[in-house]
């Protein structure tokens, strides 16, 4: 880990006094980049509503699934991931550039920990690039004039934003800012998008009921229906709006997460 540490051992400028979002999805997902608070967190909420776990690891699985087909069948190169997280297994620029070696990823967050490790995210191939991009999903112009800095605003670009969106609050300016993104890119570009559905039972409710009592920033879960609304005038591609296990598994789909995806075309 780089950085100057705080007094607790943490680098400076992550508070560790309150569990953040990209460090409880990590412990989700197996990783290693969180403090007590977070764990504590996540257990509590797993305690409720376990499925929890299968949700991230689906939400990180059609993350990988829309990318390679974004790359291997959309012949897309470049790629704009908003909301990117704590490095794991299986990131958007490997993704990429496991079928396309040329393929440049910028990823956008402005997490503290996560710009502590964006030196793990930029060790792209010798033929491809990275980029990170310290700036908030609300700062379009900020993010879209860092991106073009790297990427090409005349040729498609993939557009990832998952398990980010549901961080604002008002749905009319949620849209409204996907929508800005969208607007900025070339025809032929394509848009992934996942995000937490309303619990649909009172465990899933109780849980997101705890995630923001006990975290920095609170959710919003959508309904399917808000969900499907974000690629309104876009090419959605099959299987259209599903949950995470079922865009195109591998293997079996096994039970249906609350996290709903969809990868659509810019016509």
């Amino acid at each position: 880990m780089t950085g100057t540490p705080s007094g607790d051992g943490a680098p400076s400028g992550v508070d560790t006094t309150v569990a953040h979002s990209a460090r409880v999805w990590n412990y989700w997902l197996g990783g290693k980049d969180n403090y007590p608070v977070d764990r504590e967190l996540g257990d509590r909420i797993m305690d409720v509503y376990p499925q929890i776990v299968q949700g991230a690891r689906a939400d990180r699985g059609f993350l990988v699934r829309a990318v390679t087909s974004m790359a291997r069948e959309e012949g897309v190169r470049q790629f704009l991931d908003i909301g990117t997280g704590l490095p794991t297994h299986n990131n958007t620029h490997e993704a990429a550039q496991a079928v396309a070696p040329d393929a440049r990823v910028v990823y956008v967050d402005n997490d503290p920990m996560v710009l502590v490790h964006a030196r793990a995210l930029l060790a792209g191939t010798e033929e491809g690039a990275t980029e990170f991009v310290d700036a908030d999903l609300r700062e379009p112009e900020k993010v879209l004039e860092a991106a073009g800095r790297l990427l090409d605003f005349d040729r498609p670009i993939g557009l990832t934003v998952l398990g980010t969106i549901g961080h604002i609050p008002d749905f009319a300016e949620a849209r409204a800012l996907i929508g800005r993104y969208l607007d900025a890119l070339p025809s032929g570009s394509l848009l992934a998008l996942c995000d937490l559905v309303l619990p649909e039972d009172p465990a899933s409710a109780e849980a997101l009921e705890r995630w923001n009592a006990g975290a920095a920033l609170p959710y919003r879960a959508h309904t399917p229906a808000e969900i499907a609304s974000y690629f309104d005038g876009l090419e959605l591609l099959d299987p259209g709006v599903v949950p995470a296990n079922r865009w195109r598994p591998e293997e079996g789909p096994g039970t249906d997460v609350e996290q709903y995806c969809g990868l659509a075309r810019k016509p």
